[in-house]
């Protein structure tokens, strides 16, 4: 296996734990609309539930540090990446926007799954 199979296959599996947990943050917000929506046809009362919601509402908050600590992981590869000086990186199958530190997302000339760097 050569070095750009190698990076494609980390960027794979980063791209996989990123959707996962989007699927999670998903999956979660619809329990907890499912909980929320539930009481009335159940003629409950807001009191019904409520530690089991505020528990759903913590994992939603803990999901939510999970994807911020993905995506802080996915810049620190990109940086570690062209630190490395392989110049052509994974760019992913989605359209990026510009990092907050000001650096371009998919800035480079894209083909197909790869940017290179400018």
């Amino acid at each position: 296996m050569d070095k750009a199979e190698i990076i494609a296959g980390v960027a794979t599996e980063l791209y996989a734990s990123e959707a996962a947990i989007d699927a999670a943050i998903a999956q979660a917000t619809t329990l907890v609309q499912a909980l929320v929506a539930s009481r009335a046809p159940l003629n409950a009362s807001a009191v019904a539930g409520s530690r089991s919601q505020a528990k759903m509402l913590e994992s939603l908050a803990a999901l939510g540090q999970a994807r911020e600590a993905m995506i802080g992981a996915h810049q620190e590869l990109a940086r570690d990446h062209r630190r490395m000086g392989w110049g052509v990186y994974a760019a992913g199958p989605l359209d990026k926007p510009d990092y907050e530190d000001g650096r371009a997302g998919s800035g480079g000339k894209q083909t197909g799954f790869l940017t290179v760097a400018a």
